[in-house]
């Protein structure tokens, strides 16, 4: 598998929402799933549409159909359709991935010696 690359049981999960489907109205695209993964290594990888590799096809085809796809809201349907059956692979915190600081450990705390500036005593 590539990187950056969707698995196929990602891929099934959004397939039947995407408009270009076989069996749907207008015209069928050529490579959903193409699609679809170019657009997720642009983000993820952090590059401008130009620098898109070659097997994407052409970075100006891809840069006009996800245009099309944010105005038509074809992405927010696919956010709304994962959202709704999250399986919450990456929502997962443990201690490998958060550290707690070395003085988190439950010391007790000492009460500020600071004055406020709106104390009349301050001065």
């Amino acid at each position: 598998m590539r990187r950056y690359a969707l698995r196929d049981d990602q891929w099934d999960r959004i397939r039947s929402i995407l408009p270009g489907r076989e069996g749907s109205v207008g015209v069928t695209a050529l490579d959903n799933r193409l699609f679809v993964e170019a657009v997720l290594f642009r983000y993820r990888a952090g590059i401008p549409w130009r620098d898109l590799p070659e097997r994407f096809g052409d970075w100006k085809n891809v840069h006009r159909r996800h245009s099309r796809w944010s105005k038509s809201c074809v992405w927010e349907r696919i956010f709304r359709h994962l959202a709704d059956d999250a399986d919450n692979e990456y929502a997962m915190i443990d201690s490998t991935i958060v550290r707690a600081h070395q003085h988190s450990a439950g010391a007790q705390k000492k009460p500020a010696k600071t004055r406020r500036s709106d104390d009349p005593g301050a001065g």
